[in-house]
């Protein structure tokens, strides 16, 4: 799915959390969870960004901190999947909000 399809079902679904990859075609993941975070409802909900790129760089990283995205590198297992999704629904809000 591409970044247009992404922003749809978030507001068909409004999502408890978002996994999402960094390299997606025509917008990056960080395009896309800046987009996110200017949307009042998606301000505090829980985003992890996974990718195979191993060599971001410190920019990248901190502006993924900064928009309160943890980050993961591939390859992840189903179970590192289910793992990370219940970390993601179980933490607090990215201001601290509750959910």
């Amino acid at each position: 799915m591409n970044a247009e399809g992404g922003f749809k079902e978030a507001k068909a679904v409004a999502p408890d959390a978002i996994i999402l990859d960094l390299r997606m075609p025509l917008v990056d993941g960080l395009g896309f969870l800046r987009r996110l975070r200017s949307i009042d409802q998606y301000r505090n909900t829980p985003v992890a960004i996974v990718t195979g790129d191993y060599f971001l760089d410190d920019s990248t990283t901190s502006q993924l901190r900064d928009l309160g995205a943890q980050l993961k590198f591939k390859p992840l297992w189903l179970e590192d999947l289910v793992a990370l999704a219940k970390t993601l629904l179980n933490e607090p809000a990215v201001n601290g909000d509750a959910h």
